[in-house]
């Protein structure tokens, strides 16, 4: 295997890690051709929809910005991501701007929120930050465990109205948008991190209202769409939506959306179903996915490279599709290159 498809291999890798350090594993991620990271948030956080007290008390927009600007030495280009939601997890806390309450998100008018989402781009870009895992999509109307605090309507026009909005302030300010999460989870009875068995039973038509909001931001020009994690029967009864090659197909040639599809952590319960995680990062890649979130476990993220780095040794992976991937990857991250 030559040295560049390694390289191109882990560009596709989006490492993920609720510490403000790097650790070994993504240090040899960057320095192998890695090109993004995730600043993420430890389990109880994302459960409670909040960064801990001891997290806003001593984490500074300089702590965020070293950790930028260490991972940016390492790659020489970077997209150093978060989770920023309206009404959800802010990863972020109190170093930018608070979007309006959850409550009151729906009444807002997008100007608001096209401003807001601005200012807070302006504040993350300014300690390194040029991602952002956000806008949430879903239009839940039925039980949903997994997203429960991390939506703000029902309302698909009110969503795609005010996602929309969002996506062109964090552009504009520098920071690309991940919508999230297709093709739409609104109603799933378990939850998709920890339960394996956890899918969305719906026939195709109860989709079509939550399609809209995948619409408004794909006409906002919204740079990364990721796919979800658990089964979505209607379109595809045996493989999960990220290992689901007609589900992407379906983003990109029914939605004719063009930009960075990315898939969600491929190590959640009901993604692997049983599998190994490097089997889900080979079924993701084959299913059409550029961009791959994983949990920094272990030796998990150099176990994933290898297992690629195999699979397109073997032709069991496409090293054209890899490399086309790539590229996409260093150009977003170029094009959102942030000071460090």
């Amino acid at each position: 295997m030559n040295r560049r498809i390694a390289e191109d291999i882990y560009a596709l890798l989006l490492p993920a890690f609720a510490e403000t350090e790097l650790s070994d594993a993504v240090k040899r991620c960057l320095d192998r051709g890695g090109v993004s990271i995730l600043l993420g948030e430890t389990r109880e956080e994302y459960v409670a929809r909040r960064m801990s007290d001891e997290r806003r008390v001593s984490e500074t927009s300089e702590t965020i910005h070293r950790v930028t600007a260490n991972a940016k030495h390492r790659s020489g280009r970077l997209i150093a991501a978060v989770d920023q939601e309206m009404g959800g997890t802010c990863r972020l806390h109190d170093l930018v701007p608070a979007f309006p309450d959850t409550a009151d998100l729906p009444s807002t008018h997008p100007d608001e929120i096209e401003t807001i989402a601005f200012r807070v781009g302006q504040a993350a870009a300014g300690m390194g930050v040029n991602g952002f895992l956000a806008p949430v999509l879903d239009c839940v109307t039925g039980r949903n465990p997994w997203l429960q605090g991390r939506t703000f309507s029902t309302d698909p026009g009110i969503v795609g109205e005010l996602s929309s909005a969002f996506v062109r302030g964090a552009q504009r300010a520098g920071v690309a948008a991940t919508a999230k999460h297709f093709p739409g989870f609104h109603d799933i009875a378990l939850d998709p991190a920890i339960e394996a068995e956890a899918k969305v039973v719906d026939p195709a038509h109860a989709f079509e209202a939550g399609f809209g909001p995948f619409r408004a931001v794909i006409a906002s020009n919204v740079e990364m769409i990721m796919i979800g994690p658990a089964i979505v029967t209607a379109f595809d009864a045996e493989r999960p939506a990220l290992r689901s090659k007609p589900i992407v197909d379906r983003l990109r040639t029914g939605f004719g959306f063009q930009g960075v599809v990315m898939a969600d952590g491929l190590d959640a319960a009901a993604t692997r179903r049983g599998d190994a995680v490097e089997q889900v990062a080979i079924d993701a890649v084959n299913a059409g996915c550029d961009l791959l979130l994983v949990g920094d476990a272990g030796d998990q993220i150099a176990r994933v490279a290898e297992a690629l780095i195999t699979a397109a040794g073997n032709g069991v992976v496409s090293a054209d599709s890899i490399a086309r991937s790539a590229g996409k990857i260093r150009a977003l991250a170029d094009r959102y290159a942030a000071p460090v």
